[in-house]
């Protein structure tokens, strides 16, 4: 490293954000971009440790030492280089990954981590500024044909590194524009919808072909795509969101939360939604039952559309502040993580049930809650004995919190079960995802899946992981062999 003893004299310097009497009354991005020389200051932290633990914690096996020895030189084209080796769009994980690399720091054992984030997302945004990054379309074409379904992280991944390969790319999405949870999922004040179109023209130059407004299965079908492609990538994501069936549940005033938040994120961009479909929580009460990213991102959403106030309630413990025997390091761990979003006002319980929703002339006034403790209990399972946490409501903890608006958001299930599904003839698995081998194939051979719809419901750099992972797999079945990367 530049200086081996940086991390000695360098103290961590977090992101910084605009004030939020300021940015709660827009969407645009909230983070401040940092100067080149303070980064240079911070990746001079990395240690050039002997046995780099942020390359496990990273889905994506990013070069990181590597790319901040090259900011803290000044080689900022080495740097993107290292950086564009291992990650297709470090634009979008340097602002939305919840950064497991910085929690698998050798550092942060017993000092503040690295700013690996902040890191990756300064080099992407110079090599842009700088002209680093243009259409590369490949120089030889094989001649195969893909089709890719779906156009999140883990689909355009997956087409970007096979159109690499030189196989000719279609990617189908049934919105009317490109993206996928990128643009209708992530709130503008996290991911500006201009930075996908940044990207996507590149992708459009280099031969990727785009088709909007196309539900594969249906206004493409699944015969025609199997005729005229060599292979299928399905990678639509987990869409069915996880439902609460509790008394009071037909009410108006409680909608799924990815249908408030795709809703926003049209209206942000100049799209008219009719009166009666309207989601807005103006001078609401909004409750956001569950306590994740997107609790968080309906939270950042409601504020900026004027709530009166936003109650957060998750029925999970409050997490401890910092690491637990549970998350010893370079685990990453179940902590406390306050967002941008919760910043800028709202309450957050932890502990509690929804027992019901209670209303008048079918509109939604207020929830009926308990609150909850979780016990373990000793069961046996496969003939061992082990500890097993058990939910119980606390008896007289009842209570009611005020309402008009309830979001639901509580995560996804698994990927929809569409036509297109039927007519392919996958298998799903137990939890209703798509079923694949090691090789991210299907029961229908020329079938393939990634990212969240084979998965789960996972992070950005899980999607794009997989994405990578997928394309080595069907250039390998389609070619015999593959030059592209393995993650």
């Amino acid at each position: 490293m530049g200086d081996v003893k940086g991390f000695l004299k360098v103290r961590r310097q977090t992101a910084k954000y605009r004030p939020v009497c300021v940015r709660v009354k827009d969407y645009r991005e909230v983070a401040m971009p940092r100067s080149d020389e303070a980064m240079k200051e911070q990746a001079s932290r990395c240690m050039d440790c002997g046995t780099p633990f942020c390359h496990w914690g990273c889905p994506l096996g990013n070069y990181i030492p590597e790319w901040n020895d090259a900011v803290f030189r000044g080689r900022w084209k080495k740097a993107f280089q290292l950086l564009e080796a291992s990650n297709n769009f470090p634009e979008f994980t340097g602002r939305l990954c919840p950064a497991l690399c910085e929690y698998a720091c050798i550092l942060g054992i017993n000092d503040d981590p690295v700013t690996i984030k902040e890191n990756e997302l300064t080099i992407i945004e110079y090599a842009f500024d700088a002209g680093f990054i243009r259409a590369n379309p490949p120089k030889v074409r094989t001649g195969k044909k893909i089709a890719v379904i779906g156009s999140g992280p883990s689909g355009l991944a997956c087409a970007n590194q096979l159109n690499k390969a030189g196989h000719k790319i279609t990617v189908f999405e049934k919105d009317d524009k490109i993206g996928g949870i990128l643009r209708y999922g992530i709130p503008d004040f996290k991911l500006e919808k201009w930075l996908i179109d940044r990207r996507v023209n590149l992708l459009e130059k280099e031969g990727i072909e785009f088709k909007t407004n196309v539900n594969a299965g249906i206004g493409y079908k699944a015969s025609k795509l199997k005729k005229e492609f060599d292979a299928i990538v399905l990678t639509a994501g987990s869409r069915v969101p996880r439902d609460l069936n509790i008394e009071g549940r037909k009410l108006n005033g409680i909608y799924f939360a990815m249908d408030y938040l795709i809703q926003s994120n049209r209206r942000v961009a100049k799209e008219k939604i009719p009166v009666n479909k309207l989601i807005d929580a103006k001078g609401k009460k909004v409750v956001v039952i569950g306590g994740g990213d997107t609790g968080a991102d309906c939270v950042g959403t409601a504020n900026r559309q004027g709530a009166s106030c936003v109650v957060q309630i998750e029925i999970m413990p409050k997490p401890e502040e910092c690491r637990t025997k549970e998350y010893p390091w370079p685990k990453y761990p179940l902590i406390l993580r306050t967002s941008t979003s919760h910043e800028e006002g709202s309450e957050r319980q932890w502990s509690i049930l929804t027992k019901k929703f209670i209303g008048e002339n079918g509109k939604l006034e207020k929830l009926s809650c308990v609150r909850a403790e979780f016990i373990n209990e000793q069961r046996t399972a496969n003939d061992k004995r082990q500890a097993c946490p058990v939910m119980r409501e606390i008896p007289g903890s009842e209570f009611e919190i005020s309402a008009d608006m309830v979001l639901l958001a509580m995560g996804f299930v698994h990927p929809e079960h569409s036509k297109l599904l039927t007519d392919l003839g996958v298998e799903l698995d137990k939890r209703g995802n798509i079923k694949t081998d090691a090789n991210y194939m299907t029961s229908n051979e020329k079938v393939f899946s990634a990212g969240d719809a084979r998965s789960g419901q996972s992070l950005i750099v899980r999607a794009i992981a997989e994405g990578r992972q997928a394309a080595f797999c069907v250039d390998k079945y389609l070619m015999g062999e593959s030059s592209l990367s393995i993650i």
